[in-house]
């Protein structure tokens, strides 16, 4: 895939991983979609290394969506932690 689709997902990763996860996130749009690209690569990769799936396989593949959000959820999990640390 493409870098633009990437982005795209991530955006859209990012968001339904912010309304997903319940609580007040640290970070505004930018992070968002930051939290969504980085998860969509790490959903991807774990994906393949634990379950040895191909789950990057288009656009338009549920497994892809599926792998871009889990990871950004877990992305945006370790996110509130780290942040939230700093806050205090």
């Amino acid at each position: 895939m493409g870098i633009i689709a990437w982005i795209l997902i991530g955006l859209f990763a990012g968001l339904i991983a912010k309304a997903l996860t319940p609580g007040k996130d640290p970070g505004g749009c930018l992070v968002t979609i930051v939290i969504g690209i980085v998860g969509g690569l790490l959903g991807g990769w774990l994906g393949k290394v634990i379950f040895g799936v191909d789950s990057i396989d288009g656009f338009f593949s549920l497994s892809t969506w599926i792998a871009a959000i889990a990871g950004s959820v877990i992305i945006l999990l370790i996110y509130r932690v780290v942040a939230g640390q700093r806050s205090r």
